[in-house]
């Protein structure tokens, strides 16, 4: 298939549906950077289905809540000492997502003034 006849996600949708049919270990780096929060779920379907037919593992870094939050996945954090088990709702990337929907313009309006400070 052509590729790069789609736009990046769908391009980066398509190649991993190729792909993940055969059996293996899949590294993924930052997916969400090419994916729509739609695009997202798409890949998790995937992951989901890799992971049911048990012939694949996958090892992604991602700041994605959404991908941190697949079934199944086993989350660590990488710190000063090293690999830290955690579980997404305890993320950065997490809390400061619930903010921003429980309160858009309250966050903007405080991100925007530690800017500003």
């Amino acid at each position: 298939p052509d590729f790069l006849s789609w736009s990046h996600g769908e391009g980066f949708i398509r190649f991993f549906e190729e792909r993940c049919r055969r059996q293996g270990i899949y590294i993924l780096d930052e997916p969400e950077s090419a994916l729509s929060p739609t695009r997202q779920i798409e890949l998790i379907r995937m992951l989901r289905r890799m992971d049911l037919s048990g012939t694949a593992q996958v090892i992604m870094a991602t700041h994605s809540p959404l991908l941190m939050a697949c079934p199944g996945a086993r989350l660590f954090r990488i710190s000063r000492f090293g690999l830290d088990p955690t579980d997404f709702h305890d993320t950065d990337h997490f809390r400061m997502m619930r903010s921003f929907c429980n309160d858009p313009d309250g966050f903007l309006a405080e991100a925007l003034y530690e800017d500003e400070a």
